[in-house]
């Protein structure tokens, strides 16, 4: 009811906004941003009656691939370019800037009824290449994994690949998900089941972790310190080892509404919410060094 509340909202604002004879802007990208930047856009909109935001998800890889074809005005990614999209930018004369707008504690999650409690990268590694297939050789009970993840144009699937897989292939058995909330519904029913999620979705209404869910710890070696996604302190540090910014992209310096609202995301107010939500904040360090300079 919530997320429908806010899309109602965010829906007068915007057309609001266009009896005005604003500019609409188009927000395209990342599934696992797509509800923070909804509500961000909803906030911003309520109080500047005058802006028309609209934002769809659809995956990291088609933000990136509208802004390069110019079919959106700002494209959300939670994995960074690849070289090859870079080239394929600048041939059609798009000079993509990149803002860190929050960062995830991207967490691995198994049913409550999972009586393991903690993984080291390498296993969560070997969970998803298929190496192991079943629990007991983790420590666990004796019952068959089952993997959900998401499908290949999510720029979580892509970062999981590259950072814990080592860049190999992802199991057959996987079962490829649509977003994180199709994930967290399949490990809810399934107690066998392994999935990752954003940080911000494994929270209630009430700001607790979703009854029947079980946040693992992750130690970046064995025998290792186990730290849990939801911790800042080791997100920010890096002790806790499956962190990453998420992004916002616009051709060029942004100006007018979308320069106006990527500011506002990441000032005071916009941060706040970041948090409120689950997510984490830019911070004062390399993040919002990098967002001044691509301002300017």
């Amino acid at each position: 009811m919530k997320k429908i509340t806010i899309i109602a909202l965010a829906t007068l604002t915007l057309l609001g906004g266009l009896l005005l004879g604003a500019k609409m802007i188009q927000i395209k990208g990342s599934d696992t941003m797509v509800n923070l930047v909804q509500i961000l856009a909803e906030e911003y909109m309520g109080q500047k009656p005058g802006a028309a935001i609209a934002v769809l998800g659809g995956g990291s890889g088609t933000g990136i691939t509208g802004l390069i074809n110019q079919t959106c005005d700002v494209a959300t990614h939670s994995r960074e370019w690849k070289p090859k999209e870079i080239d394929q930018a600048w041939e059609k004369g798009v000079s993509p800037k990149f803002f860190v707008v929050a960062v995830d504690g991207l967490s691995v999650v198994v049913n409550e009824k999972n009586p393991i409690e903690q993984l080291t990268m390498a296993q969560v590694g070997a969970l998803y290449r298929g190496e192991v297939k079943n629990w007991k050789a983790l420590g666990g009970e004796s019952k068959a994994v089952s993997l959900y993840g998401r499908q290949s144009n999510s720029g979580t699937y892509v970062f999981m690949q590259e950072f814990v897989l080592g860049n190999k292939n992802y199991s057959t058995d996987m079962k490829e998900m649509n977003g994180n909330a199709q994930i967290i519904e399949g490990i809810l029913q399934d107690e066998g089941a392994v999935g990752y999620v954003g940080v911000g979705y494994l929270y209630d209404e009430n700001r607790q972790i979703r009854k029947g869910l079980k946040v693992l710890k992750i130690s970046k070696e064995p025998n290792g310190t186990g730290y849990l996604p939801t911790d800042k302190a080791a997100v920010d540090s890096g002790n806790y080892p499956i962190s990453r910014p998420l992004f916002m992209a616009t051709n060029g310096k942004p100006k007018g509404v979308a320069a106006e609202f990527l500011q506002w995301i990441v000032g005071p107010e916009g941060q706040a919410v970041v948090e409120r939500e689950g997510f984490f904040t830019v911070g004062e360090g390399k993040y919002k060094a990098g967002n001044d300079k691509n301002f300017k």
